[in-house]
C-alpha cells in the first residue's frame, strides 16, 4: 500500500509538471502567434487609415487581444488575475499610470483593462518583427530618444490619452523596487497630469528579470493589481521621485498578503466580455 501511494504521488507530481510545461509553453506560443497576426494586420491598416484613427483602432484591438489572452491563461487554472481595480481608471481622463514592474506580463495586464493608453516601450520591441508593426500602429512611444519620447508622451496626455510608464525603467531586480527614473515626474510636470501609482502583487517571480524560460513556477501563479497613491504635478522633480520611491518601497516592502495558498478573487474569469 505504501508503494502504491508513493507511485500515485510520483504520477500526480509528474502530471502536474507536464501540465505546467504545456500551459506555459503553449501560452507563449499563442501569445507570439497573436502578436504576429495582429502585427501583419496592423501593418496593412497603417497604410489605409489616418494616423489618429489608426491609433484608436490599434490601442483598442491591442487591449482586447490582451484581455483574450489573459482570459485563456485564467481558463487553464494555472494563472489567476485580479485586475478589477484598474477599471476605475478607464474613464478617469489623462493620467500617468506608473506601476512597479515585477514581470513581463505587467504591461499586458494593464493594457488589457485600459483601451486608450500610450505605452512607453523599449525601442527593440518597436523594431521587433513580431510586435513592431502593431506598436507603431498604436502610436506607442520608443524609449531610446529622451526628448522625443517626452514630447510624444506629453502630446498624448494633452490629447486626452493615458500614459503607461514603468518608473523603474526595467523589470525589478532589487526588492522591493529598483531606484526610480525621472520620466514619470518630468512628464507630470510638463503636462500638468498626475501620476497614478499601481501596485502589482504576485505569488511568483515567474518572468521576472533573469527568469529562465525552461523553469516552470509552482502553479497557480496569482496576480493582483491595486491602485496606489496619486501624485500631483510638482516643479521639483527630485522631490517627486524621492516621494514616489519611498511610497512604493513602503507599500511593496510590507508584504502583500498573497500567500501561495491564499485564493484570490476570480472576477470575470469565465466571461470574456467583462474582462
Amino acid at each position: 500500500m505504501l508503494l502504491q501511494g508513493s507511485a500515485a504521488l510520483v504520477i500526480r507530481t509528474g502530471l502536474r509538471a507536464a501540465y505546467g510545461y504545456l500551459v506555459v509553453y503553449a501560452g507563449l506560443l499563442v501569445f507570439g502567434l497573436m502578436c504576429l497576426i495582429w502585427s501583419g494586420a496592423a501593418g496593412l491598416l497603417g497604410h489605409l487609415l489616418p494616423r489618429a484613427r489608426g491609433r484608436v483602432v490599434g490601442r483598442w484591438v491591442t487591449s482586447y487581444g490582451f484581455r483574450c489572452y489573459l482570459w485563456l491563461l485564467a481558463l487553464t487554472g494555472a494563472f489567476r488575475f485580479d485586475l478589477r481595480a484598474l477599471d476605475a481608471l478607464r474613464d478617469a481622463g489623462p493620467l500617468i499610470i506608473a506601476p512597479n514592474h515585477p514581470s513581463l506580463l505587467d504591461a499586458v495586464m494593464v493594457l488589457s483593462r485600459l483601451p486608450d493608453v500610450a505605452c512607453v516601450m523599449k525601442a527593440d520591441l518597436i523594431d521587433n518583427p513580431i510586435y513592431g508593426a502593431s506598436a507603431r500602429f498604436s502610436d506607442y512611444i520608443r524609449n531610446d530618444g529622451f526628448m522625443g519620447a517626452a514630447t510624444q508622451a506629453i502630446a498624448n496626455l494633452k490629447g486626452g490619452s493615458q500614459l503607461l510608464l514603468f518608473p523603474e525603467g526595467t523589470r525589478t531586480t532589487r526588492r522591493p523596487i529598483n531606484r526610480l527614473k525621472g520620466g514619470a515626474a518630468l512628464a507630470s510636470k510638463r503636462s500638468g497630469v498626475p501620476i497614478q501609482t499601481v501596485l502589482i502583487e504576485t505569488t511568483s517571480p515567474f518572468l521576472s528579470k533573469g527568469w529562465p524560460l525552461h523553469r516552470i513556477p509552482p502553479l497557480p501563479v496569482r496576480y493582483r493589481l491595486r491602485l496606489g497613491r496619486r501624485f500631483m504635478p510638482r516643479d521639483n522633480l527630485r522631490e517627486t521621485i524621492a516621494d514616489m520611491e519611498a511610497y512604493l518601497e513602503s507599500e511593496l516592502g510590507r508584504g502583500n498578503g498573497m500567500d501561495a495558498a491564499e485564493p484570490l478573487a476570480q472576477p470575470q474569469t469565465t466571461r470574456l466580455d467583462e474582462r
